[in-house]
């Protein structure tokens, strides 16, 4: 695309003389015009445009003007100009358009995100609008930066326009501060969600961040967990759990929760608890599948003690269970780094893929697995590409497609509300008849084994409301939608008595639960003795329900 509209300019013979500092200028003031739609348009909602806001907002365009060409000053030297400006002109359009269509920021989780994001999920991200960004905001701007011919000062000039290019700016932003100074404290101090929508130096300032807690993080000696971890002798007989971890599905779109489609047809035939206060750790599965099988709690929680730190799977492991992930995701995100691992993305191991490889197929090889461990607890984590969007109608074959019409597009931004909720709730029904094969598969072990299923989803998912799409947001601002998440239990009913009865535990679904109950109520259930195990956390605890 670049060389296609390189030669094109060359033409035309394009050419412009430019000093370095007048180039970071003007970039930077259409950075601020054409790249800050969402920004803008969530300033407005707060300082509406009228006359008494006026002067304000225009002070605010200059001010983020000034503060971006401040912050591309400092990197850009004789040797650096262009490729820092066209960087920043290419990140900066995509940015827009994903901030201008779902509603998302681009903060170090989401930056955390795209990096581990497939090539499959990025493809469904692709469209034809988000080319059309790239190339008309970000392509074609980037072309005239890099025909244009920077005039270079002598040493002493490149002094001079360097002061200017930092302290000038600095000084404008402080008189404007200074006038506007009632505006910027309630834009600073109340308003603070706002700026999360600069664009770039929100994005900037995030990778920053991110690029500081690799730096920061712990590479040293792994810290154990749960060292005294063991399952009495006496447990018995052998216990078979299946845990699945969801994809993005919400609480309230779950009909065993009250919602009025019928989304679970299949649940709702069998002796399920369905746990309808359940709250995510965070609003990205980078984030939440770490958090939800660590041993701290959201309130405790970063990357770089996930990263250092045994969790969930490590401890079951040391205590003599036998441990196994299916992934039909993009990856375990790290948590399934030290115990067997299965990739059902392909066709090599699953056997339903159609274009889109089907959860379904992770059911496949369990008898095969379950035949080859004859000693030990069995504990298997199913890690499902579930609701992940925005190609809600990729995630169910068609004879699943219950609402229509559908979102056919992953530009779900211009489907009806109707259509979205369509895509999406036919996907949580292909979930709901996974988790119904997985515990129909869980009955036929039943004579060898104790057997439980337990379902969680990883964060929610914003469906257009207040113009919101997708997931990710800053948990502290984050609509419930994103962080409400589904929760069912099966057990047979022979399961161990140190567990609460299922009829016990309905009476305690509507009470709130979070991803920090997850690594002490799956201890418990596996009747893992440890240190480590907080019983007032486990869910399944007799304990928590008869004293709630």
């Amino acid at each position: 695309m670049l060389t296609v509209a390189a030669h094109s300019l060359e033409r035309f013979n394009f050419h412009y003389d430019i000093s370095g500092s007048r180039l970071v200028l003007l970039v930077s003031v259409y950075l601020t015009i054409f790249t800050n739609a969402a920004f803008f348009g969530n300033v407005v909602e707060i300082y509406p445009l009228n006359w008494s806001n006026l002067p304000f907002l225009l002070s605010l365009v200059t001010f983020i003007a000034l503060f971006t060409h401040f912050l591309l000053s400092l990197v850009c030297n004789r040797y650096s100009i262009k490729p820092v400006l066209i960087a920043c002109l290419l990140i900066s359009s995509l940015s827009a358009y994903f901030m201008d269509s779902y509603g998302v920021i681009i903060d170090d989780q989401m930056i955390d995100n795209i990096i581990k994001t497939d090539v499959n999920e990025s493809l469904d991200l692709l469209t034809l609008k988000q080319m059309s960004y790239l190339f008309f905001l970000g392509v074609i701007p980037s072309l005239l930066v890099y025909r244009v011919n920077i005039i270079h000062p002598g040493y002493k000039g490149a002094v001079v326009a360097g002061l200017k290019t930092t302290l000038l700016p600095l000084l404008a932003m402080i008189v404007l501060l200074l006038i506007f100074s009632n505006f910027y404290t309630s834009f600073f101090r109340v308003h603070k969600p706002l700026r999360f929508y600069a664009n770039p130096s929100y994005y900037i300032y995030s990778t920053g961040k991110y690029i500081g807690s690799l730096l920061s993080s712990d590479h040293g000696q792994l810290i154990s967990t749960g060292l005294d971890a063991t399952i009495p002798v006496s447990a018995k007989p052998r216990k078979l759990v299946i845990f699945v971890v969801g994809e993005t599905a919400r609480a309230d779109h779950f009909s065993l929760n009250g919602y009025a489609r019928d989304t679970n047809p299949y649940l709702a035939k069998e002796k399920v608890v369905s746990f309808d206060n359940v709250w995510s750790c965070g609003t990205s599965t980078a984030y939440s599948v770490p958090c939800m099988f660590s041993r701290y709690d959201r309130a405790n929680y970063d990357k770089s003690k996930a990263k250092s730190t045994e969790n969930l799977l490590d401890v079951l492991q040391r205590a003599g269970v036998n441990v196994l992930w299916l992934d039909n995701n993009s990856s375990s995100k790290g948590v399934a780094d030290r115990v067997a691992f299965e990739n059902y993305k392909t066709a090599e191991l699953n056997p339903l893929c159609d274009g889109e490889c089907r959860d379904l197929g992770m059911l496949s090889r369990l008898d095969s697995y379950i035949k080859e461990q004859p000693q030990g607890d069995l504990f298997i984590v199913m890690h499902q590409m579930g609701n992940h969007g925005p190609a809600y109608y990729k995630r169910y074959p068609d004879d699943f497609e219950a609402f229509s019409p559908n979102c056919k597009t992953s530009q779900i931004e211009e489907c009806s509300p109707l259509e979205i909720s369509n895509s999406y709730d036919n996907a949580l029904r292909y979930t709901d008849y996974f988790l119904s094969r997985t515990i129909s598969a869980l009955k036929q072990k039943g004579k060898d084994f104790q057997t439980a299923m337990v379902y969680v989803s990883d964060h929610g998912e914003s469906l257009g409301e207040n113009n919101l799409y997708l997931h990710g947001l800053p948990y502290f601002i984050a609509p419930d939608s994103q962080k409400r998440v589904p929760m069912v239990l099966w057990m047979d009913q022979g399961f161990d008595n140190s567990v609460a009865s299922m009829n016990a535990l309905k009476n305690k679904n509507r009470n709130e639960y979070s991803h920090d109950n997850i690594f002490h109520s799956i201890l418990g259930l596996m009747q893992v003795q440890t240190r480590a195990y907080n019983r007032e956390l486990d869910i399944f605890a007799e304990k928590t329900a008869n004293n709630g």
